[in-house]
């Protein structure tokens, strides 16, 4: 059994993700959706649970299979409690929802989501505000084809793969590709090649300097479901979702995005 965690606060950003754990998990019998809701005070115990009990009632009445658990409890620290939850279950995957209506400062600094994308725990899916599941069918695994084998979680991504049964699309963006490709990345890209053999991937290497527009025009080109992100230091997540004056995500907001580490 497949364990995946959703934490819930009941806000809109927290529900829509939730709901769209509940639609990804259709049919698949062999998962559990875990609602996870941490409160501060214990005044709130009866009301966590009684709102947890009805998202689960919405979810299961929407397709999801039966099984769905609830787990409320008492805290204050959410990446604590829902990394050790995650250990004690063995989760194979967290989802989280974030909004874009935050302010940008405080969406850097204090997000329960991005700190949790960074935790190398499981892999966290991050559901935009806008995203509504329908079908996740092509794949964006991003890759710096650097020292590939002792980098890439390539048994997190495969599990994935097997998940949705998706199209792996590897793209590297780097503003030195030119008409030819180097050695060396001709070498990681067959190691990469070998660790994915089975899902037959296409590959894709991408000649600009902007990283966030290039996934984001790559994303809408090829109609892209899900992109997976392999965080390798601190301030990669937040670096992901820094903006310029007023711009949005740098990726088109209805594209979730997946944190795995090696």
């Amino acid at each position: 059994m497949k364990n995946i965690i959703v934490p819930v606060d009941f806000s809109e950003t927290s529900l829509n993700a939730a709901r769209y754990a509940g639609a990804m998990m259709n049919g698949k019998t062999d998962t559990r959706v875990i609602l996870y809701n941490m409160f501060t005070d214990e005044k709130e115990s009866g009301t966590a649970g009684n709102y947890l009990e009805s998202l689960k009632a919405e979810l299961q009445q929407k397709g999801t299979s039966e099984e769905v658990e609830c787990i409320k409890e008492y805290g204050n620290d959410l990446i604590d409690s829902l990394g050790r939850l995650a250990h004690q279950k063995n989760a194979e995957l967290i989802i989280m929802g974030i909004s874009e209506k935050e302010e940008w400062r405080q969406l850097l600094t204090g997000s329960n989501t991005l700190k949790m994308a960074e935790e190398n725990v499981c892999p966290v899916m991050i559901i935009p505000p806008t995203a509504r599941y329908n079908g996740v069918k092509n794949i964006a695994l991003t890759s710096d084809f650097k020292n590939v084998e002792g980098t890439t979680p390539v048994l997190a991504i495969k599990t994935v793969m097997k998940l949705f049964n998706a199209k792996l699309h590897i793209v590297n963006v780097d503003n030195e590709h030119y008409v030819a490709l180097t050695e060396d990345y001709l070498a990681e890209r067959a190691k990469m090649q070998s660790m994915f053999s089975e899902f037959n991937p296409e590959f894709y290497f991408i000649g600009m300097n902007d990283f966030h527009e290039a996934i984001e025009q790559f994303s809408k080109d090829r109609n892209i479901d899900l992109i997976i992100i392999i965080p390798k230091n601190h301030s990669f997540i937040n670096s992901l979702f820094s903006t310029s004056h007023t711009k949005k995500l740098a990726f088109h907001t209805s594209v979730p995005l997946l944190a795995a580490h090696e």
